[in-house]
Order: C-alpha cells, then structure tokens, then sequence
C-alpha cells in the first residue's frame, strides 16, 4: 500500500488556497476504481464545517471544512484540536461536564471577551431530512455562550435566513439525524476513554458498553415505567376503597330522597324570632352609651383643673429657675473677682519675697560693719598704752631705749598681724552666721515639706486599704460601713420595718455600658451615688435611726423620699436624642425602674448629654442651635458644659464606678506613689541629717573663731603690759601713726555703719509695706471665698427647688397626660359604639325594616332561636332540606359513575402495561444478548487481523466485562487479561473493543481524540489500517480523528482529509490551518 508523504516545499505548488477558510488543500488525483465504485456519501447528521471565535484560548478558529467520511485533525498541544472537540459536543446540546474540560459554560469564553460563538454546519440531504422545505440542504447550529454562562441557539437553513432560537428545535433535528454527543461511541474523549477503555475494573467496561449501545437508557426507561405502574396500582388500590364509601352515600342520599317533609312552620317562627333578635340589640347598645356620655363630660371636666395645676407649677419652675440663674450669675461675679484678685496677689507676694531678701542681704551688711567696728577698743587699747609710754620714757635711762624699741617694733608687728586676722576673722563670722540662718531656713522648710509628705502618705495608704477591700466587696467603695448598713435595712426589711425596702447606694445599683465616661458620671450625679431613696416618710425615719447607728460620727449618706413605680417613667417627649453621644440615661444600665426613677426626677439625667471630647462638647452646647431638650453636657474629664458658661471638675478620676481593672490599675499607681513619696520622705530625712551637720559644723566653727579671736586680744593685752616695763622714747611715733589709722578707720566704718543702718531701715519699711499689701489681698480673697460659701449653698438649695418644682409639674404633666388619654380612649370609645350602633340599626333594618319594641332580652331570644336551630337541624338530618336532598342525590349518583369509570379504566391500563412491559423486557434481554454476540464477534475479528487471540465475557447479572487478549498465535487457556500486555498492546485492544462497538451501533458521525497517544509505531499503523478499512466500509457515516501525529504515513485515498492545524501564534491566537485532501 502507497503510503502518504508529509508537506515538504516541493509539494507547496499543488497547494490551492480558500481565502474564507485560510486552509491550504492539498489534492492528489490518485483514485482506486474500487475505491470509486464502493464511495456513498452520508445523507444526514454528518459535520459539513465548524468555526470557534473567541473560544476557550482562541480568537478564531476556522472555519474548518469537513469530509464526508474520514477526518484527521492533527497538531500539537494548545494548536486547537480539543477546543474543536469541546466546541463539536457543547454546540450540539451537550452539557460542560461531559466535555471534561470545564465545570461551567462561562469557563469556555476566552479571557477577556465578553461571548464565544461557535458555528456548525449539518448536512440535510436524502429521505430522512429534517423539514428540507425550511432549512434545505444544510442547517446551521449557531452557539452564543456569555461570560455570565448563558447559551443561545440560532438554527438557520442553508441561505443563512434565521429558522428557530429554541433548544427543543435542536433536540427535534438531534434526535432525527440520531446524534447523540454524551455516547461515548459518538465522541470518545480523553477523559472519558481513560475513565471506561484504560480502566482496570470490569464494571467500568461494562457501564461503557452499555451507555455506548443505549441500552443503559433503555433500562432507566424501563424502571421508570416500573415505577409509574406501582404509582398507578396504588391509585388503583386508594380509588377501590373511595368507590366503596362513594356506593355507601349514594344510597343514603337515595334513601332521604324517598323520605322528605316539609319543615315550613318552624321556618317561619324562626324568622319572626330573628327579626325581634335583630331589634333587641340596637335597643341594648343604646343603653349602653348612656353611661358612657355622662362619663366623658365629667372627665372633660376634670380636665381644666389638671390644666390649672400644670400652669401653677409651671410658673413656679420659671420662678426657680430665675432665681437659679440670678445667684449663678452671682456666683460668677465672684469667680471672676476672685480670679481678677489672684494675679494681682501672687504679685505682691513676689514683691514680699524679694524685699526679705533684700532685707536679710542688708542685715548680713549691718552685721559685717558692726563686726569691723570692734577697733574701738584696740583703739582705747593703744592709747593708753602710748601713754604709758611716754610716762615710762621719762623715767627710763637712755640705756634700756634699744630694748624697748625692739619691743615696740615687735608689738607694731603684731598690731598689723591682729588687724588682718581681725578682718579675716569677721569675713568668717559672717559667712558661718549667713550659711547657719539658710540651713535653718532649708530645715524649716523641707521639715513642713516632710509634714505635708507624710499626711499624704497616710491618706493614700487609707485609700489603698479601701481600694483593696473593695476588690472583693465594691460595696466598700461608698464607704467602710455601708455593708453593715445594707446588711442592717436587710435584717429590717425581713423583720417588717419597712413599707418598701430603700433602695442604695445609688451608684451601687447602676453600671456604666462605657467606662471612659465613668469620671463624667460621677462628676454629674456627685453625692447621689451614696444617697438612698425611701418610698415614704415612715420608711426614710426607719432608715435614719440605722444610718445614726452605723454613722456616729461624720457625713451620713443623703435620703431622697419619693413614690416607688413599677415601671420607668417615659421620658421621650423630654428626653435629649442625639445622633452621636448618648444622655446620662442612656449611658447607664439600670435594672431597677425605682433607682432610674429617683435619678431622673432629681437629677433630670434624660436631658443631660455625655460629650467625651471637651472642645466637641463647648462646639455643641455653645452654638446657635443646641440639641433639644439638652440642659447641661459633660466631658470625659468631667467639664461641666452649659449653654453660656462652662466649669472644670476638680475631680481627676472616678472613685466608685470605675472598673475592676481600673481599679487595679488605680492600686496599682497608688501604690507606686506611696513609693515614691516613702522614698521622697527618706531623702528629706537624709537632707535633714545633713543640715544639722552643715549646722553644727558652722556654729562651731563661729564658737572657735570667737574664742581665736578674744585669745588674740588677751595676748595683745599681755604684750603690751611687757612692753609698758620698758618703754622706749623711739617707739612712740609708730604707735601714735597706728593710732591715728585706727582712729580713722573707726570714722568711716562709723559713717558706712550709719548708711547701712539707714538703708536697712528703708529695706525693712519696703518688706513690712509689701507684707503688709500682700496680706490684705489675701484676707481680700479669703473673704471672697468665705461669702462664694453661703452663695454656692443658696444655689444648690436653688437647684434642688427647680428639681422639685419640675418634678411636680412633670407629675402633674403625666396625670394630665393619661387623664387626655383616658378621655380620649372613651371618646374612640364612644365613636366605634357608636358607628356599630348604626351598623346594627343598619342591619336590623335590612332584617325587618319596621322598628320593632321588644321585651325580652337578647340573650333569652338567642336562647330560643338556638333551640328551634336545633329542632330544625334535627329534623332536617332525618329528612333534609329538599333541594338540599335532591342536588345532593345527583352529586353522589354521578360521583359514583365517574369513579367507577375511572376504575375500569385503570385496570385496563395496568393489565395493558404489564402485556407491553413482558414483551420489552423480553425483546430487552433478547436484543442486550444480541448486541453482546455481535460485540464479541467483531472484536475477535479485529484481534484476528494482528494475529491475537482474546475472548470477551459478559456478565450480565453482575454487570461486569472482562476481556482477556493473547498476543500473537497461542492457546485460548493462556489468554490473560489486559493489565497483563504493554502500553501498546492495550491500546490496541482498546481499539479493537471501540471498532468493535462501532459496529453494532448507529450514528452519523464518530470523534476520537488522541486514540494513539500510547501506541508505538506498529501497533498505531494497524490499528489505523483497521479504522481506515471500516470507514471504508461504512462510506454514509463520518469519522472524526484528532492527533498530535503528523500522519504522514497514511494512505493516499481521495476518502480521507487531513486538517493541520499550525502551532498557536501566542502575539495573535488566530489560528491557521492546513486541509489536505488524498
């Protein structure tokens, strides 16, 4: 046999080309006659042309025109030949998953487009053409899938006019050509083969075969059918026992039939008793709404004087609330003098500390002088010692003159030595007194410091003791004794002291939903969060005789009296709504409606807003338009925010709602802070030790230059008695020099001692003015605090007036408000009674239209009529009504004929569909046991032709297919089964069993993708000499091959087409292709 070279450049010539498909045909006129006499081309179904835009990776694919008989589709991976497979299955109605190549349509649209569009021609020639007269030659499947997974059919005719867009029509044209795209023997995927032909279970083989000769179909078919006949056989079955009771009633309809009377006079006196019923009950109703008016005009009565106490408190609050604002504008007249007085103050007291210093400088200079001017008596000293000189001269002889001038200049030396040390020595005496007085000073000082240190150290250590208390008891935050007192109301409630038990601490029955905002809380509600409430007086002088027990001494915790509500008071018509801060209500969860109560009536906490931004709170409250309702606001800090005027807290954290951890926290500061101070306390103590040394040292030092200095002047004195013994006239010039040096020395400190003292004075009257001045404006201020005192207290006795003046006017408001709405409910009331009275006069009117005056009840008329109801009812079940009667006979004589009919139509059914169902399973096993045979005969004719030797068993029972092959000539017991040979043996078994099912089944058209993939050179060459040669024999149907071979050992036939596709061009996926024709 010839066989087929591939394209070489010698063969481009014989080439020609189809611009619309860009294909490059090659045709060789090489024809057997054989060959020519046996060619008949397939009428129906078979593929004409396919083309692919923007499908799966390719922009355009096509369009690819087919042979009528055999086709190759050969090129490498990603050149197309799935995409044309996938393409072939989806266009003709087959779903994503049996394409294996996609779990959805949508997967199918190629990157970046927006629709895929697939086209196939059929060809629609011969006897079994599907309405040639619409479509013609040829119909065209038109596919659109969207990026959303939508597919749209268009079927066109051969011209390309538009035929149909539904599906169902492409069903009909499918089942008329017998395409069927999910058949694995129609198309054999790679997927699908490898699941069924190259599996190694029986059944798998077994379901293949099956589903490849639609006898799997069949079977479904036929349990189906199964299933409807039990479904009908039950129906049978429920409709046999309706038949019974249907016979029953008609025969007791027949038998009333026979027996009526008539039942006119009780009829008639049921009328007549209607009409009465109808007239006694608009005459009830009317009875009725005489009360209900009086009612009403008394309420609307009451309703002025309910007006008349709301004014009245109304205007007291206005009276309070000025009031209020009059001592608060007070109270802001005298912040403001007390912070226009306090720079002024802090001044003068600058000025005091800087004239006692210069004071102090100028008593240290005094001191100095005062020290220098002790030459007087060296003075006295000196002169009477010249004296005695000059009395001794006279009475010495010129020979002792040498000795005593010797002296003289000795005593001289030792005058100018004791003139220095007397100036050193008062330099030291000064600087020893200065640095005594600092030190003291420093002493005093850090010993007031160390006083303050320690009382703080003893309060945070009171406060660290409660702090650690409260962590197993938070009661203890509101104080050491409030558990005994709880426990004391306690042990009173049980023993009946109390009306109602008081409710308390306050802050210990409310909790915040957002602990920043504790401070702010606490600063708002201040001494209410220790307070108790009382329902009555009674209950509050119970309360107090336990609070003296438990508080002997000190601030007891406050006692509001007011009524207790089970429900909370509703604040929405008064109540603040802001969009982005909540109230003090709504900031806080509070279970008990008596303590929310308490804290709305008292501390008006519905209308007061929780701002945790300072500057946001000034922005809100201070605008032109602040919220509704809003009388007050508080910052995070604890800033108090008005409208017109704003307060710092002087509180820094929350002492009582603030959390366990805050707590902690809060501990664990203060007890680094006690650290700290104990350390500062034990550096001051260490500094203290040192001043007193510092102390010590200097006044010792100041004692022995004292003592130096009078030594000095003892042995002065001492010198110069010597020297009076022996006098020398020579001498006395020196001393009278040194006396007169003295003399003016003593003159000018005298004169520097004077305007010292006299710029001390001037010093000293500066200091006692400045202290003077700074002293008054303190007393100034102090006597602007104490009156602030008593103004502070008039205000909050003012704001506890509005509080209870708004409290009565908001009570009286509710009392007006539900009195309104209690009049109002009694008007809608009266309207509805009203309106139904009309209804019923409108129905008794419509019943008997002339009024008519009854006696009786209508309870008494109900009574009658329903006893003559009961009679007639009575008589009617023995006799029935008789039109009743007779349309009821009908009824149940022809319910009984059209169930009877059913019936016999049902069993007909049956008995026919177990005849039909007998003879199709028959001719099912019959044909399933043919189709084997046939199966097993080509296959070993198939195997026969490479000389292998192999059986095929079916199992129908079980359902499996084992097949077994033995290469080459041998014995029929050696054969083994096909997990036994090699990858190319098997592969050709495996064509051996499609061409094999080929035969014994019907389709226009076969694909088979990469069937040689496995095959080496020899067992590929048979295997496709096999194919050839059956469709060769089966010129009507059309065989579809897709390769990655290039194919050029394939025999010239004019038969065969071969499609090339070129390897993808990955800058331009448009895809061009090769048809070569033999």
């Amino acid at each position: 046999m010839s066989k087929r070279k591939s394209s070489s450049a010698p063969n481009q010539s014989n080439k020609r080309v189809r611009p619309a498909a860009e294909e490059e045909v090659e045709d060789e006129d090489v024809v057997d006659e054989d060959e020519g006499a046996l060619q008949v081309n397939g009428e129906v179904g078979i593929v004409e042309s396919i083309t692919l835009k923007n499908f799966m990776c390719h922009s355009l694919l096509g369009p690819f025109t087919f042979g009528s008989n055999v086709n190759f589709v050969v090129g490498n991976n990603g050149s197309g030949k799935s995409a044309i497979l996938t393409a072939l299955i989806v266009a003709l109605g087959g779903n994503a998953h049996a394409t294996n190549r996609g779990l959805s349509l949508k997967g199918f649209v190629k990157e970046g487009e927006s629709s895929a569009d697939v086209s196939i021609t059929l060809r629609n020639k011969g006897r079994d053409a599907y309405k040639p007269e619409v479509y013609g030659p040829a119909i065209i499947v038109d596919l659109r899938i969207t990026r959303e997974g939508l597919r749209t059919y268009k079927l066109r005719g051969k011209s390309g006019q538009l035929v149909s867009s539904k599906k169902e029509e492409l069903l009909c044209v499918l089942d008329n050509f017998n395409i069927q795209v999910n058949n694995p023997v129609s198309v054999l995927t790679q997927e699908m083969s490898k699941y069924f032909l190259h599996s190694k279970g029986e059944g798998d083989k077994y379901k293949f075969f099956m589903k490849a000769t639609q006898l799997d179909q069949m079977r479904e078919d036929f349990v189906y059918i199964k299933t409807t006949k039990h479904v009908t056989e039950d129906k049978v079955e429920q409709h046999g026992e309706c038949l019974k009771d249907l016979r029953r009633k008609y025969q007791e309809k027949e038998d009333r039939y026979k027996s009526m009377a008539s039942l006119d006079e009780m009829h008639t006196k049921l009328g007549d008793l209607q009409n009465q019923m109808a007239w006694a009950l608009v005459i009830e109703m009317e009875k009725e709404l005489e009360p209900m008016k009086v009612k009403l005009q008394s309420g609307k009565h009451s309703t002025e004087k309910f007006d008349e106490k709301v004014e009245e408190w109304k205007n007291k609050v206005e009276e309070a609330e000025s009031k209020s604002k009059q001592i608060q504008e007070q109270l802001e007249g005298i912040t403001q003098q007390v912070q226009e007085l306090q720079p002024e103050c802090a001044q003068l007291k600058v000025e005091a500390q800087r004239q006692n210093t210069l004071l102090k400088s100028s008593e240290v200079r005094v001191q100095i002088i005062v020290s220098n001017l002790r030459l007087q008596k060296d003075k006295d000293q000196l002169s009477s010692r010249i004296n005695d000189l000059k009395l001794s001269i006279s009475q010495t002889s010129g020979a002792e003159s040498q000795a005593r001038a010797e002296r003289m200049e000795k005593i001289q030396a030792e005058l100018e030595s004791m003139s220095h040390q007397i100036s050193t020595l008062g330099q030291q005496i000064d600087q020893y007194q200065h640095a005594c007085n600092r030190a003291k000073e420093e002493q005093g000082k850090m010993r007031r410091e160390q006083e303050v240190l320690q009382r703080s150290i003893e309060a945070n250590r009171r406060n660290l003791q409660t702090m650690e208390s409260s962590r197993s008891n938070r009661l203890r935050r509101f104080g050491e004794h409030m558990p005994g007192l709880l426990n004391a109301i306690q042990e009173a409630h049980r023993k009946g002291q109390f009306k109602h038990k008081p409710r308390g601490p306050l802050g210990y029955l409310i909790s915040l939903k957002d602990p920043e905002l504790a401070l702010s809380v606490e600063v708002c509600l201040k001494g209410q969060l220790q307070a108790f409430t009382c329902d009555n007086h009674e209950d509050e002088r119970v309360l107090q005789g336990l609070m003296s027990k438990m508080f002997p001494s000190g601030r007891r915790p406050a006692i509001i009296t007011s009524n207790f509500l089970p429900r909370v008071h509703d604040t929405r018509s008064r109540a603040v709504n802001h969009p982005d801060h909540p109230s003090v209500l709504q900031a806080l969860e509070i279970e008990d409606p008596v303590v929310a109560n308490c804290l709305i009536d008292q501390r008006g906490i519905e209308s007061i807003l929780l701002i945790k931004n300072r500057t946001e709170a000034r922005r809100i409250m201070q605008s032109r338009n602040p919220p509704q309702h809003c009388s007050q606001a508080f910052s995070k800090e604890g800033d108090q925010i008005f409208s017109n005027r704003n307060y710092t807290a002087e509180q820094t954290r929350a002492n009582y709602l603030s959390g366990d951890v805050e707590e902690e926290i809060r501990c664990v500061h203060l007890q680094r802070e006690m650290e700290n101070q104990k350390a500062q306390a034990s550096g001051f103590q260490q500094q203290m030790r040192k001043l007193d040394d510092d102390i010590k040292q200097n006044e010792g030092l100041l004692r022995r230059t004292q003592v130096e200095q009078r030594t000095t002047k003892l042995q002065l004195e001492l010198t110069d008695l010597q020297n009076m013994e022996e006098p020398q006239s020579e001498d006395l010039n020196p001393l009278e020099e040194d006396l007169q040096e003295i003399v003016s020395k003593i003159s000018s400190k005298r004169a520097e001692y004077d305007k010292a003292r006299a710029q001390m004075a001037e010093v000293k009257a500066s200091y006692e003015k400045a202290e003077q001045e700074y002293k008054q404006r303190k007393e100034q201020i102090n006597t602007v605090f104490e009156d602030a005192d008593p103004v502070k207290e008039e205000l909050s006795k003012a704001d506890q007036e509005v509080m209870k003046c708004k409290h009565h006017k908001k009570h009286y408001d509710e009392k007006r408000s539900a009195h309104l709405r209690n009049i109002q409910a009694l008007e809608a009331d009266l309207e509805s009674k009203e309106q139904e009275l009309q209804r019923s006069v409108a129905k008794a009117t419509k019943i008997c239209p002339e009024r008519i005056e009854v006696k009786r009840t209508a309870r008494s008329l109900d009574s009658e009529i329903n006893r003559l109801k009961v009679k007639i009812t009575t008589q009617q079940e023995h006799q029935g009504d008789r039109e009743d009667v007779v349309r009821q006979y009908h009824e149940a004589l022809e319910s009984y004929k059209n169930m009877a009919e059913q019936m016999k139509y049902l069993n007909s059914f049956i008995k026919s569909l177990d005849s039909v169902m007998n003879h199709r399973l028959q001719v099912y096993a019959d044909l399933r046991r043919f189709l084997s045979a046939r199966c097993k005969y080509y296959f070993d004719s198939m195997l026969a032709q490479r000389g292998y030797t192999g059986s095929m068993t079916f199992d129908h029972k079980n359902e499996t297919l084992s097949i077994s092959v033995q290469p080459g000539q041998g014995n029929k017991a050696d054969l083994s089964d096909m997990r036994s040979l090699s990858g190319g043996e098997r592969s050709f078994s495996t064509v051996c069993f499609v061409l094999s099912l080929w035969a014994i089944t019907e389709a226009p058209f076969r694909c088979l993708d990469e069937f040689d993939v496995y095959m080496d050179m020899v067992n590929r060459r048979i295997s496709m000499d096999m194919m050839l040669k059956v469709a060769a024999g089966q010129r009507y149907r059309q065989f579809i091959f897709l390769t990655p071979q290039s194919m050029s050992s394939l025999p010239v036939s004019k038969i065969i087409r071969i499609l090339r596709l070129k390897d993808p061009d990955r800058g331009n996926n448009t895809q061009r292709n090769q048809d070569e024709e033999q």
